[in-house]
């Protein structure tokens, strides 16, 4: 089952190249419930006979590649297969309006779900650097769809960001190769040494990955990126892409480069993590368009990622295991709730004409569905009860208590108030102001993609537990031969 997951993305993205454009359609649906229920019964699969090991055409590592199929990388797979359902679901409605635009999204959308496949199942670090390429180009080129300026412009800053990173991250694999003589992650882990070679190849690695994760204050390229690209697009960014590179960027310092990694350089990591939501909430608060104040949004929420790293590093057992319970299910939570939001966004700009924040007035009445997801999405962003977000910021609380760094504590509730600040400045103009353009009927699906997705973020708050005793299954069995356990 496992290297399905990888055919699947790859065989329909090759379809949607080749067919007729009317036929492009018909096999969406198709795709879709093939890729969750892939997803679904490896889930399954995992939870009844545990992770599994397997070696592409029985060549075993450190000669060929493994995918490793674990509790962490089938919850993400799950996520993704879900997300992406919901958001193509949104596209195809969506994109009626851009014909031209709608001939070269599923290509790249399912190359991009390839990508995130393969990084979430790689087993060795030049696998992930390739899912990483093939991610970021699928990611910029989904960006420049529009081929407007201000698109184009932000696609080529994506762009050189992804490039950049791309290098440094490969510089720092070349360094451990040199140095190991193997890239396979499980085996590093073992043989990574607290020396001047890797802590190098783990400052190029993690300075690369910080750049295309987008965080503070290399987060330059993000808001044009996402606020400028089509509302599917804008979520599929926000929810999955960048969570790739944090990703790798967590298994670097807390797995392969553990040894390597001091207190101090921890602290600094979420320094920058609260620079990032000081930073995003302030220019959320600023921003006159609504997608640039939810694009900001992913800049401040991905800080709270980064808390990771000194609530996790140099602290008891205790309070490292509520960090990182805190922050896969802030992964999670964030994931669904900013993909329901940017397509709640774009269900309303599309009905407005134009995304100006102070002309919000009256979308409550006309759109009240749009306007609710959006809501529920906060609810999870800001942290409160019941949602997922609540049980994540709960969690990185109490491990901030745990570990008496009282300052990041000061930091998570502060974040959590800004983002009250600009969340409701929506609502303030949409409840308060009476509707000065004519605002016009947007089709059902639009709306109810994102409110599913919005319920998801809340649903989690009361299932947290079910992805939590999944990601536990970390304990790899004797690896697969040919696909056979």
């Amino acid at each position: 089952m496992t290297p399905i997951l990888l055919i699947i993305p790859l065989a329909f993205a090759i379809l949607t190249l080749l067919l007729p454009r009317h036929w492009v359609r018909a096999i969406i649906i198709p795709g879709l419930v093939l890729q969750v229920g892939a997803a679904v019964l490896l889930c399954m699969e995992i939870y009844q006979h545990g992770p599994q090991d397997y070696a592409l055409g029985d060549w075993q590592a450190p000669l060929g590649i493994s995918l490793i199929a674990d509790g962490f990388s089938v919850t993400l797979l799950a996520l993704t297969a879900l997300i992406a359902a919901l958001c193509a679901i949104y596209a195809q409605y969506f994109l009626t309006r851009y014909p031209r635009e709608q001939r070269y999204f599923w290509p790249l959308f399912w190359f991009l779900l390839a990508a995130l496949n393969g990084i979430w199942l790689a087993g060795d670090l030049f696998n992930l650097y390739v899912g990483l390429e093939l991610l970021g180009l699928s990611a910029v080129g989904m960006v420049a769809l529009t081929a407007e300026k201000t698109t184009l412009k932000a696609a080529l800053d994506y762009l050189y960001a992804a490039l950049f990173g791309s290098l440094a991250y490969l510089a720092g694999v070349a360094l451990l190769y040199g140095a190991y003589g193997t890239l396979s992650i499980a085996q590093l882990s073992d043989m990574a040494a607290a020396n001047p070679t890797t802590q190098v190849a783990l400052a190029l690695m993690t300075v690369g990955l910080l750049l295309k994760t987008a965080i503070f204050p290399l987060h330059y390229w993000l808001p044009p990126a996402h606020g400028g690209a089509l509302a599917p697009v804008s979520a599929l960014l926000s929810a999955l892409v960048v969570k790739a590179s944090f990703y790798i960027l967590a298994l670097l310092w807390l797995d392969v480069g553990a040894l390597a990694v001091t207190v101090t350089a921890a602290q600094a990591m979420g320094a920058l993590g609260a620079g990032a939501i000081f930073w995003g909430s302030w220019q959320a608060f600023q921003t006159r368009q609504i997608k640039m104040l939810v694009a900001y949004s992913t800049v401040a929420q991905l800080g709270y990622l980064m808390l990771l790293f000194p609530l996790a590093i140099g602290v008891s057992e205790a309070a490292a295991q509520l960090a990182w319970q805190g922050t896969i299910l802030h992964l999670l939570a964030h994931a669904f709730a900013k993909a329901a939001m940017f397509l709640a966004v774009g269900t309303l700009v599309l009905a407005l004409g134009h995304g100006r924040i102070n002309d919000f007035g009256g979308v409550s009445q006309r759109n009240p569905v749009a306007l609710f997801a959006f809501g529920l999405s906060a609810v999870s962003l800001m942290g409160l009860p019941p949602s997922g977000g609540f049980n994540a910021k709960w969690l990185l609380l109490q491990s901030a208590i745990a570990s008496g760094q009282w300052h990041w504590f000061v930091v998570m509730i502060i974040g959590g108030l800004l983002t009250a600040a600009y969340v409701f400045r929506v609502f303030r103009v949409s409840f308060l102001q009476s509707a000065k353009h004519e605002i016009q009927d947007t089709h059902p699906a639009l709306q109810l993609s994102a409110l599913a997705l919005a319920l998801m973020a809340i649903a989690l708050g009361f299932v947290s537990e079910l992805p939590l005793s999944l990601m536990n299954l970390t304990d790899i069995a004797p690896a697969t031969m040919g696909g056979t356990p």
